[in-house]
Protein backbone atom coordinates (compact mmCIF):
# COMPACT_ATOMS: atom_id res chain seq x y z
CA UNK A 1 0.00 0.00 0.00
CA UNK A 2 2.92 2.55 0.83
CA UNK A 3 4.48 2.01 -2.68
CA UNK A 4 1.30 2.70 -4.32
CA UNK A 5 0.62 5.88 -2.07
CA UNK A 6 4.36 6.93 -2.84
CA UNK A 7 4.23 6.13 -6.65
CA UNK A 8 0.70 8.37 -6.97
CA UNK A 9 2.25 11.16 -4.56
CA UNK A 10 5.33 11.40 -6.89
CA UNK A 11 3.49 11.50 -9.80
CA UNK A 12 1.70 14.26 -8.57
CA UNK A 13 4.17 16.55 -7.25
CA UNK A 14 6.14 16.21 -10.44
CA UNK A 15 2.88 17.18 -12.47
CA UNK A 16 2.71 20.29 -9.95
CA UNK A 17 6.11 20.72 -10.02
CA UNK A 18 6.09 21.40 -13.75
CA UNK A 19 2.96 23.84 -13.07
CA UNK A 20 5.09 25.46 -10.60
CA UNK A 21 7.61 25.92 -12.68
CA UNK A 22 5.52 27.53 -15.83
CA UNK A 23 3.56 29.98 -13.82
CA UNK A 24 7.36 31.16 -12.31
CA UNK A 25 8.05 31.83 -15.70
CA UNK A 26 5.56 33.81 -16.54
CA UNK A 27 5.52 35.85 -13.58
CA UNK A 28 4.27 36.02 -10.19
CA UNK A 29 2.53 38.18 -8.16
CA UNK A 30 1.28 38.43 -4.81
CA UNK A 31 -2.24 37.23 -4.36
CA UNK A 32 -2.55 37.90 -0.77
CA UNK A 33 -1.01 38.20 2.49
CA UNK A 34 -2.25 35.44 5.52
CA UNK A 35 -0.71 35.78 9.29
CA UNK A 36 1.34 39.02 8.62
CA UNK A 37 2.27 41.80 5.83
CA UNK A 38 5.50 38.86 5.05
CA UNK A 39 3.42 35.89 4.78
CA UNK A 40 2.46 36.23 1.41
CA UNK A 41 0.41 33.67 -0.78
CA UNK A 42 0.26 33.96 -5.19
CA UNK A 43 -2.25 32.83 -7.24
CA UNK A 44 0.30 29.89 -8.27
CA UNK A 45 -0.10 28.59 -4.79
CA UNK A 46 -3.52 28.35 -4.86
CA UNK A 47 -3.61 27.17 -8.61
CA UNK A 48 -0.94 24.39 -7.80
CA UNK A 49 -3.38 23.31 -4.66
CA UNK A 50 -6.27 22.98 -6.64
CA UNK A 51 -4.43 20.45 -9.08
CA UNK A 52 -2.75 18.44 -6.67
CA UNK A 53 -6.29 18.01 -4.59
CA UNK A 54 -7.61 17.31 -7.78
CA UNK A 55 -5.69 14.26 -8.42
CA UNK A 56 -6.07 13.31 -4.96
CA UNK A 57 -9.64 13.27 -5.29
CA UNK A 58 -9.87 11.37 -8.71
CA UNK A 59 -7.53 8.52 -7.36
CA UNK A 60 -8.35 8.25 -4.11
CA UNK A 61 -11.78 10.04 -2.69
CA UNK A 62 -11.72 8.22 0.27
CA UNK A 63 -8.58 9.58 1.58
CA UNK A 64 -8.80 13.03 3.47
CA UNK A 65 -6.52 16.19 2.27
CA UNK A 66 -4.59 18.85 4.61
CA UNK A 67 -3.44 21.61 2.54
CA UNK A 68 -1.88 24.99 3.23
CA UNK A 69 -4.14 27.18 1.06
CA UNK A 70 -7.37 25.12 1.12
CA UNK A 71 -7.45 23.95 4.25
CA UNK A 72 -8.55 20.22 5.50
CA UNK A 73 -11.10 17.50 4.98
CA UNK A 74 -11.67 14.35 6.32
CA UNK A 75 -12.20 11.15 4.75
CA UNK A 76 -13.48 7.63 5.61
CA UNK A 77 -10.00 5.71 4.81
CA UNK A 78 -7.98 6.56 7.71
CA UNK A 79 -5.44 8.45 5.66
CA UNK A 80 -4.63 12.13 5.01
CA UNK A 81 -2.53 13.70 2.56
CA UNK A 82 -0.41 16.72 3.70
CA UNK A 83 0.39 19.44 0.94
CA UNK A 84 2.12 22.03 0.69
CA UNK A 85 1.73 23.61 -2.82
CA UNK A 86 4.61 25.66 -3.21
CA UNK A 87 7.25 25.73 -0.07
CA UNK A 88 9.18 28.17 -0.11
CA UNK A 89 6.95 31.03 -1.42
CA UNK A 90 8.93 33.89 -0.78
CA UNK A 91 11.58 31.66 -2.62
CA UNK A 92 9.20 31.68 -5.13
CA UNK A 93 7.73 35.14 -5.60
CA UNK A 94 11.78 36.47 -6.32
CA UNK A 95 12.73 33.87 -8.44
CA UNK A 96 15.28 32.35 -6.46
CA UNK A 97 15.44 28.38 -7.54
CA UNK A 98 14.74 26.98 -3.80
CA UNK A 99 11.55 26.18 -3.84
CA UNK A 100 9.35 22.89 -3.02
CA UNK A 101 6.16 20.50 -3.97
CA UNK A 102 5.74 18.70 -0.33
CA UNK A 103 2.92 15.78 -0.56
CA UNK A 104 3.27 13.07 2.47
CA UNK A 105 0.69 10.27 3.19
CA UNK A 106 -0.29 9.93 7.05
CA UNK A 107 -2.38 7.30 9.08
CA UNK A 108 -4.50 8.75 11.81
CA UNK A 109 -5.76 12.28 12.48
CA UNK A 110 -3.86 14.76 10.26
CA UNK A 111 -2.24 15.91 13.66
CA UNK A 112 1.82 16.12 13.38
CA UNK A 113 1.83 14.62 17.30
CA UNK A 114 -0.38 11.34 16.76
CA UNK A 115 -0.22 10.49 12.84
CA UNK A 116 2.46 8.13 11.08
CA UNK A 117 3.75 9.15 7.97
CA UNK A 118 3.47 6.59 6.08
CA UNK A 119 5.07 7.89 2.29
CA UNK A 120 6.47 11.45 1.65
CA UNK A 121 8.03 13.25 -1.36
CA UNK A 122 9.37 16.98 -1.50
CA UNK A 123 9.85 18.43 -5.30
CA UNK A 124 11.81 21.18 -6.23
CA UNK A 125 11.06 22.03 -9.78
CA UNK A 126 13.47 24.46 -10.24
CA UNK A 127 16.58 22.33 -10.36
CA UNK A 128 14.63 18.59 -11.08
CA UNK A 129 15.41 17.03 -7.78
CA UNK A 130 13.18 14.85 -5.97
CA UNK A 131 13.75 13.37 -2.31
CA UNK A 132 11.24 10.48 -1.50
CA UNK A 133 10.61 8.11 1.44
CA UNK A 134 8.51 5.43 2.31
CA UNK A 135 8.26 4.08 5.71
CA UNK A 136 10.90 1.63 6.68
CA UNK A 137 12.33 1.27 3.32
CA UNK A 138 14.77 4.26 3.58
CA UNK A 139 15.08 7.75 1.71
CA UNK A 140 15.67 8.48 -1.79
CA UNK A 141 16.89 11.07 -4.30
CA UNK A 142 17.18 11.58 -8.00
CA UNK A 143 18.66 14.79 -10.27
CA UNK A 144 17.94 16.20 -13.45
CA UNK A 145 14.98 15.14 -14.78
CA UNK A 146 11.86 14.62 -12.45
CA UNK A 147 11.50 10.95 -12.21
CA UNK A 148 8.31 9.36 -13.35
CA UNK A 149 7.94 7.36 -9.99
CA UNK A 150 9.80 5.60 -7.16
CA UNK A 151 10.92 3.25 -9.38
CA UNK A 152 12.28 5.53 -11.58
CA UNK A 153 16.69 5.98 -11.60
CA UNK A 154 17.81 7.47 -7.76
CA UNK A 155 20.57 7.05 -5.43
CA UNK A 156 19.60 6.11 -1.17
CA UNK A 157 20.89 9.08 1.18
CA UNK A 158 21.74 8.77 4.15
CA UNK A 159 22.79 11.15 7.04
CA UNK A 160 26.23 12.66 7.36
CA UNK A 161 28.93 11.29 9.79
CA UNK A 162 29.29 12.30 12.76
CA UNK A 163 31.03 15.68 13.20
CA UNK A 164 31.65 17.90 17.05
CA UNK A 165 29.07 20.44 17.42
CA UNK A 166 32.03 23.07 16.07
CA UNK A 167 31.80 21.29 12.50
CA UNK A 168 28.25 21.23 12.39
CA UNK A 169 26.54 22.88 9.56
CA UNK A 170 22.94 23.74 10.90
CA UNK A 171 20.11 25.00 9.18
CA UNK A 172 17.40 26.89 10.66
CA UNK A 173 14.25 28.73 9.24
CA UNK A 174 12.31 32.25 11.31
CA UNK A 175 8.68 33.09 11.83
CA UNK A 176 6.67 35.32 10.20
CA UNK A 177 5.74 37.20 13.53
CA UNK A 178 8.26 39.89 14.15
CA UNK A 179 8.59 39.46 17.81
CA UNK A 180 8.96 35.59 17.25
CA UNK A 181 11.80 36.65 14.60
CA UNK A 182 13.87 38.71 17.31
CA UNK A 183 13.89 36.21 20.01
CA UNK A 184 15.30 33.49 17.02
CA UNK A 185 17.79 36.13 16.00
CA UNK A 186 19.29 36.33 19.48
CA UNK A 187 19.20 31.96 19.22
CA UNK A 188 21.01 32.30 16.07
CA UNK A 189 23.44 34.98 17.30
CA UNK A 190 24.47 32.86 20.12
CA UNK A 191 24.76 29.31 18.68
CA UNK A 192 26.86 30.88 15.74
CA UNK A 193 30.00 31.24 17.67
CA UNK A 194 29.49 27.21 18.37
CA UNK A 195 29.22 25.95 15.18
CA UNK A 196 30.76 25.44 11.82
CA UNK A 197 27.86 28.25 10.02
CA UNK A 198 24.28 28.97 9.85
CA UNK A 199 22.26 28.49 6.87
CA UNK A 200 18.59 30.14 6.55
CA UNK A 201 17.50 29.35 3.23
CA UNK A 202 13.61 29.58 3.35
CA UNK A 203 12.24 25.96 2.51
CA UNK A 204 11.98 23.83 5.57
CA UNK A 205 10.74 20.46 4.21
CA UNK A 206 14.35 21.03 1.76
CA UNK A 207 16.49 21.33 4.70
CA UNK A 208 14.75 18.26 5.93
CA UNK A 209 16.06 16.29 3.08
CA UNK A 210 19.24 18.59 3.21
CA UNK A 211 19.73 16.61 6.64
CA UNK A 212 18.63 13.44 5.03
CA UNK A 213 21.19 13.45 2.52
CA UNK A 214 24.02 15.35 4.05
CA UNK A 215 24.01 18.78 2.96
CA UNK A 216 23.18 20.05 6.95
CA UNK A 217 24.42 18.08 10.00
CA UNK A 218 21.36 19.57 11.38
CA UNK A 219 18.17 21.73 11.25
CA UNK A 220 15.23 23.03 14.38
CA UNK A 221 12.87 25.46 13.61
CA UNK A 222 9.72 27.03 15.66
CA UNK A 223 6.22 27.60 14.08
CA UNK A 224 6.37 25.45 11.20
CA UNK A 225 3.25 24.26 10.20
CA UNK A 226 2.29 20.27 9.69
CA UNK A 227 2.63 20.79 5.54
CA UNK A 228 5.86 21.99 6.10
CA UNK A 229 7.42 18.95 7.91
CA UNK A 230 5.31 16.39 7.06
CA UNK A 231 7.27 14.56 3.98
CA UNK A 232 10.48 16.15 4.81
CA UNK A 233 10.71 14.57 8.24
CA UNK A 234 9.82 11.09 7.35
CA UNK A 235 12.45 11.45 4.18
CA UNK A 236 14.92 12.55 7.31
CA UNK A 237 13.86 10.12 9.49
CA UNK A 238 14.17 7.21 6.67
CA UNK A 239 17.84 8.49 5.85
CA UNK A 240 19.31 7.68 9.66
CA UNK A 241 18.37 11.13 11.41
CA UNK A 242 16.84 11.68 14.43
CA UNK A 243 13.49 13.88 13.91
CA UNK A 244 12.02 15.33 17.11
CA UNK A 245 10.24 17.56 18.98
CA UNK A 246 10.60 18.95 23.01
CA UNK A 247 11.41 16.06 25.13
CA UNK A 248 10.10 12.82 24.13
CA UNK A 249 7.55 15.05 21.45
CA UNK A 250 6.30 14.47 18.26
CA UNK A 251 7.60 17.55 15.72
CA UNK A 252 5.17 19.88 15.61
CA UNK A 253 4.55 23.77 15.37
CA UNK A 254 6.09 24.19 19.17
CA UNK A 255 9.76 22.70 18.04
CA UNK A 256 11.20 20.48 15.39
CA UNK A 257 15.14 19.22 14.65
CA UNK A 258 16.44 16.91 12.90
CA UNK A 259 20.51 15.65 12.96
CA UNK A 260 22.97 13.21 13.08
CA UNK A 261 22.41 11.00 15.41
CA UNK A 262 25.08 11.72 17.62
CA UNK A 263 24.33 15.73 17.14
CA UNK A 264 21.20 15.55 17.97
CA UNK A 265 21.74 15.45 21.85
CA UNK A 266 24.16 17.54 22.17
CA UNK A 267 22.65 20.54 19.73
CA UNK A 268 19.52 19.78 21.46
CA UNK A 269 21.27 20.41 25.04
CA UNK A 270 22.69 23.83 23.49
CA UNK A 271 19.44 24.88 22.24
CA UNK A 272 17.55 23.79 25.91
CA UNK A 273 20.01 26.15 27.70
CA UNK A 274 19.94 28.66 25.07
CA UNK A 275 15.81 29.48 25.87
CA UNK A 276 14.87 28.01 22.44
CA UNK A 277 11.62 27.12 22.78
CA UNK A 278 10.86 29.72 25.85
CA UNK A 279 9.45 32.41 23.77
CA UNK A 280 5.30 31.50 23.61
CA UNK A 281 4.09 31.04 20.39
CA UNK A 282 2.41 33.88 17.86
CA UNK A 283 -1.32 33.15 18.04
Amino acid sequence: MSAELLTLATSIAVEAGELAARRRREGVEVAATKSTVVDVVTEADREVERLIRGRIADARPGDGILGEEGGGHSGTSGLTWVVDPIDGTTNYLYGIPHYAVSIAVVEGEPDPLTWRALAGVVHNPAIGETFWAEAGSGAWVSGGDPPAGPSAAGEPIRVADPVPLGSALIGTGFAYDSRMRGVQGGIVAALLPQVRDIRRQGTASLDLCFVACGRLDAFFERTLSPWDHAAGALIAREAGAVVTGRGDAAPSRDFILAAQPALAPILLAELDALGVADAPLPG
